[in-house]
């Protein structure tokens, strides 16, 4: 029944890997299953048959399914299944689309699907990996004109050594998490977290990896060169070269002045008129060709920046190549958040704002990896005034939810534990104007941010990014792109870092890939870049965190007790920890391990809180002073609740320093008073004394 069904295996980064063809769906255009330890994903790729009308772009989608069941899990919704995509599948679904997106013809506009459904998962193998080399091989193996292999493949350090495709042990103690795809040639894309990693060893990293890569490419394109499809043929949407040459002759001249300016706002402002023009000139000569007359018209600026910058070595803003826009920074712009930053380089303008909060407002998580909460939680926005646009705001897309990611990756290795800091932390950042790397100035506004918010970070933070231009064997780079550069350039490259090293990158390209001397100069070039923007900007703004957190921050404080002193603490029904939040007004959270974490806005509070929870965890001691509450009035003496269930008795001997006749001539209950632990019999039992007390305060006054 299954005549074409085959399965073609290799080794990868020293594992076992298969792919299987022809038994399941059969009427995708390209189908596979990826088996990789017991991780298996299964991969559809589709194409239309006509390109669809009325678009510039090429209309592809990257689908990353996560399947809960693939781990054994019911989804935690009511409805009890997937609903929308975690934040992880979306990043993943980028992080395919990336590197197979460059590699389609440019002029093709028919519409061109990727699904990948994660049907088992294996901590040890990555269905991320899994889910990139599958793609390359069903787009290889279908009739979708695509300029393929790819492959794709993880970098971890772990005690100093670089290991492909780390196990999951591995991963958890790694100082770098690295992605990396290409073809058999060149690096078509990178992705990375890093603890402060230097620039030599994140290159080796990439280098070590794309050795890999190259023997996975090759096998691809052998199982392609086997069973591939021929590729279909398209209706070409590339522009009439009589058509570019007539918008060319006719308004090069005035799309350089329309670009030739610092300020984004004046250069539409200039090129909005001159549109108009090209338009009244040829839309006759080229009927019911409106489209393409504009499509021409964006050809043409693409072509004065790129020849401006190959050679003239002129930027549009009339910067030096290896200059950067000017920069400002400052803090505590907002009053009553928790902390608040504003950097600004040249017409893009970033705010990030942070919340702390107790450890409890972590984010939960309901995906297939193992991780189960955040307690990081980095979110960007992009409004559409931010590019002078007037469109409703729809809540994040996938390039929010990237960039947001981006930056939280970037700062997540300087965040103190939680052990040294115990809070959970939400930082989200505003793009308030924007002319290219609103996502590295987010990073260098959260760093402002968590600065003046009382964060004692490891290291401060700074993002840059770098361009190219390449023709042919030409090629040069450029710092600190802005977004005509980016718009028409061949390649964002993002990277954020400390004094030490990198901890975060992302690289976009246009072309087939880069070479390794490419990734060494924009490397070079972000880093010099990097230690400018913290040296001379940031730090000049805020050269520390603040020794305190805000007034309206949460006061927190962490401690451990004894797990067999849990159930003590919280009491029958939660009573005695209820009973704490009130009285203390505080919020206290306690975990398995005996992890204590109490909250309130005022310290004092939070002290007091700690010291009840202290007095019921500790066995009392002969000889402490206590604070406690009368709780009942015997004959023989006044019973006191040192802690919640915990009490003491005061013999009506040691109520005062006088004699007493009666208990309720010295106190009633509900009062508070000083008390000292004086016994505690074999029983257990605690005898407290009010005139010992009142004796050592009276001393103690007598000292001072």
């Amino acid at each position: 029944m299954f005549e074409n069904f085959r399965v073609f295996e290799t080794e990868f980064a020293g594992s076992k890997i298969s792919f299987e063809t022809g038994k399941w769906c059969a009427l995708s255009n390209g189908s596979c299953v990826v088996r990789y330890g017991d991780t298996t994903v299964m991969v559809n790729v589709t194409a239309s048959p006509k390109p669809r009308e009325g678009i510039d772009f090429f209309p592809l989608s990257v689908d990353f399914e996560e399947k809960l069941y693939s781990v054994g899990r019911i989804p935690g919704s009511f409805m009890k299944r997937e609903g929308r995509p975690t934040q992880k599948a979306i990043l993943t679904s980028r992080l395919v689309d990336r590197p197979i997106r460059p590699l389609f013809p440019k002029d093709m506009r028919n519409d061109v699907s990727v699904v990948m459904t994660v049907l088992s998962v294996d901590p040890d193998y990555s269905p991320e990996v899994a889910g990139m080399l599958g793609t390359s091989f069903a787009l290889s193996i279908s009739d979708i004109p695509w300029n393929g292999p790819i492959a794709g493949i993880q970098a971890g350090l772990v005690d100093g050594e670089i290991v492909l495709n780390p196990k999951e042990a591995q991963r958890a103690k790694s100082d770098l998490h690295l992605t990396v795809a290409g073809t058999q040639q060149k690096v078509v894309m990178i992705e990375a977290g890093a603890n402060q990693v230097k620039e030599d060893v994140m290159l080796e990293a990439i280098r070590l990896s794309h050795e890999e890569i190259k023997k996975m490419a090759q096998f691809i394109a052998g199982v392609q060169q086997e069973i591939g499809k021929p590729k279909f043929t398209f209706e070409s949407q590339q522009v009439d070269a009589d058509m570019f040459q007539a918008v060319k002759d006719f308004a090069v001249d005035k799309i350089k002045y329309a670009l030739d300016t610092d300020d984004k706002v004046e250069r539409e402002a200039r090129l909005t008129p001159i549109v108009d023009e090209i338009h009244a000139q040829l839309d006759e000569a080229y009927p019911e060709q409106e489209g393409k007359i504009d499509e021409c018209i964006y050809q043409l600026q693409k072509f004065v920046v790129r020849r401006w910058l190959l050679d003239e070595g002129k930027r549009v803003d009339g910067r030096g190549i290896d200059e950067i826009r000017p920069l400002a920074a400052e803090v505590g712009v907002l009053p009553r958040v928790h902390g608040s930053g504003l950097f600004t380089r040249g017409q893009t303008q970033v705010l990030t704002i942070t919340t702390l909060g107790p450890v409890s407002d972590a984010q939960i998580l309901d995906g297939i990896d193992g991780e189960e909460s955040r307690r990081y939680m980095h979110q960007y926005n992009f409004p559409s005034y931010s590019v002078g646009e007037t469109k409703p705001s729809r809540g994040p897309g996938r390039r929010e939810i990237g960039h947001g990611a981006l930056a939280e990756r970037a700062l997540e290795p300087v965040i103190p534990s939680v052990e040294e800091f115990p809070y959970a932390y939400r930082l989200v950042s505003e793009v308030l104007s924007s002319n290219g790397s609103t996502s590295q100035g987010s990073i260098c506004a959260s760093t402002l941010s968590l600065m003046d918010a009382g964060v004692p970070i490891k290291a401060p933070v700074a993002g840059i990014s770098c361009g190219l231009i390449t023709e042919g064997e030409r090629w040069m780079t450029m710092v600190d792109i802005q977004g005509l550069e980016d718009f028409y350039g061949d390649m964002d490259f993002k990277v954020g870092g400390t004094h030490t090293g990198i901890t975060a990158i992302q690289m976009d390209i246009k072309i087939d890939g880069l070479t390794m001397e490419i990734i060494a100069d924009a490397f070079e070039k972000t880093r010099k870049a990097r230690l400018y923007i913290l040296d001379e900007i940031m730090l000049k703004a805020i050269p520390q965190p603040r020794e305190t957190v805000s007034e309206y921050a949460p006061k927190m404080h962490s401690m451990k007790i004894p797990v067999d002193k849990i159930r003590e603490v919280i009491g029958s029904g939660g009573k005695v920890i209820q009973k704490i939040c009130a009285e203390c007004d505080v919020k206290i959270d306690i975990e398995e391990d005996g992890s204590v974490f109490v909250s309130g806005i005022k310290a004092e509070n939070v002290a007091r809180a700690v010291n009840v929870i202290r007095t019921i965890t500790d066995d009392p001691e002969v000889g402490a002073f206590y604070k406690g509450k009368v709780t009942r009035l015997m004959a023989f003496g006044a019973f006191v609740e040192i802690a919640p269930g915990k009490e003491g008795l005061v013999h009506i001997s040691k109520l005062d320093t006088k004699r007493v006749e009666k208990v309720e001539d010295v106190v009633d209950v509900g009062d508070e008073i000083l008390v000292k632990v004086t016994e505690i019999d074999s029983q257990g039992r605690i005898n407290l004394s009010r005139r010992d007390a009142l004796i050592a305060m009276e001393n103690k006054n007598k000292e001072q």
